[in-house]
C-alpha cells in the first residue's frame, strides 16, 4: 500500500507559469473572458441549427456536434485552469484522472468528427446529385456514433496506461492542467512502450483524418474551378473556407505537440499549445462559423430578433 501511495500520490501540482509570475493575472483576466464567450457562442450555434428549418441538413447536423463538443472540451479545462491561477495550484489524483478521460476523449473525436465534416462537404460539391441519399440522416448519426466511440476508446486506452505509470512520488506537473504527453515526461522507468503506443493513437486520430481533409478539399477545390456561376462559387469557398480554418487551428497545436516523443518537448511547449488548442480554438470556432457563413448569420439575426420583439 505505501508503494502504491508513492507511486501515485494523493495530489498533483500544476505549476502553470509559477516561474513567469506576472503573467498569471492577465492570463486569468483573458480566460475568464474567453470562456463565457466561447459557451455562449457554440450555445447560440446549437440553438440556431435547432430552430432555423433552413439549417436542418447534415452539415450544420455536424456542426452542432462540434459545439457541443467544444463546450465539454473547453469546460473540462478551463474552470480548473482559473482555480490553479486564482486560488491554489493543486488538483486531487482523482480530479486529474478525470480530466485526463475527458479531455483525451473530447479531443479525439474532434480530430475525427473535422475529418468528417469535410467528407460532407465533399459529397455536398463534388457529388451534389447523390448527396441525400449518401448523406442521409441514418448515415450521420451512424458517422458521428462512430466518432464518439472511438474518442471513448482512444481516451479510456491511453490514459488507463498513463496511468498506471510510475511517477515515484513525484507531484509536480510543469503544465496548467493533466495531459498525457506531461504525466508521461514525468514518469519515471520504462515507458517506451507508453511512447509507442501514443504515437500509433497520433497516427490515428492525427495524421490520418488530416490527410483524408487535405485530400477532400484538393478534389472539392478542384470541383468549385469548375462551377461556372460566380455566386455558387463564393458560397462554396465561403462555407469550406470557414471548415479549414477551423482545421488548421486544431490540428496544428495538436499535430505539433502529440506527434513528437512526449520526452522531447521542450518545458512550456505544453502550456502554450493546451492554451491554443483547448481554449482559443474553441472560442473562435462560434465566430468563424457565423461571420464566414451567410446561412447561419442569417438564422442568428433571426432568432435575435424573435427574441427582442417577443419581450
Amino acid at each position: 500500500m505505501d508503494l502504491i501511495n508513492k507511486s501515485h500520490p494523493k495530489e498533483f501540482i500544476l505549476l502553470g507559469f509559477a516561474d513567469r509570475p506576472w503573467l498569471e493575472l492577465p492570463l486569468f483576466i483573458i480566460l475568464l473572458i474567453t470562456y463565457p464567450m466561447a459557451m455562449m457562442g457554440n450555445i447560440a450555434i446549437i440553438l440556431v441549427s435547432k430552430l432555423d428549418p433552413r439549417l436542418h441538413s447534415p452539415m450544420y447536423f455536424f456542426l452542432t456536434n462540434l459545439s457541443f463538443l467544444d463546450m465539454c472540451y473547453t469546460t473540462t479545462t478551463v474552470p480548473q485552469m482559473l482555480f490553479n491561477l486564482g486560488t491554489s495550484k493543486t488538483i486531487s489524483y482523482m480530479r486529474c484522472a478525470v480530466q485526463l478521460y475527458f479531455f483525451h476523449m473530447t479531443a479525439g473525436t474532434e480530430c475525427l468528427l473535422l475529418a468528417v465534416m469535410s467528407f460532407d462537404r465533399y459529397v455536398a460539391i463534388c457529388k451534389p446529385l447523390h448527396y441525400t441519399c449518401i448523406m442521409n440522416q441514418r448515415i450521420c448519426i451512424l458517422l458521428v456514433a462512430t466518432v464518439w466511440l472511438s474518442g471513448m476508446i482512444y481516451a479510456v486506452s491511453e490514459a488507463t496506461l498513463t496511468l498506471q505509470l510510475s511517477l515515484c512520488g513525484h507531484n509536480t506537473l510543469d503544465h496548467l492542467m493533466c495531459e498525457i504527453p506531461v504525466l508521461i515526461k514525468t514518469a519515471c522507468g520504462e515507458k517506451g512502450a507508453n511512447e509507442l503506443t501514443l504515437s500509433v493513437a497520433c497516427i490515428f486520430f492525427l495524421a490520418v483524418p488530416l490527410c483524408l481533409i487535405l485530400v477532400s478539399y484538393a478534389c472539392i477545390g478542384h470541383a468549385v474551378f469548375k462551377i461556372k456561376s460566380l455566386g455558387a462559387r463564393k458560397k462554396a469557398f465561403g462555407t469550406c473556407s470557414s471548415h479549414l480554418i477551423v482545421v488548421f487551428l486544431f490540428y496544428g497545436p495538436a499535430i505539433s505537440m502529440y506527434l513528437q516523443p512526449p520526452s522531447s518537448i521542450s518545458r512550456d511547449q505544453p502550456k502554450f499549445m493546451a492554451l491554443f488548442y483547448g481554449v482559443v480554438t474553441p472560442a473562435l470556432n462560434p465566430f468563424i462559423y457565423t461571420l464566414r457563413n451567410k446561412d447561419v448569420k442569417g438564422a442568428l439575426g433571426n432568432l435575435m430578433r424573435s427574441i427582442f420583439t417577443s419581450k
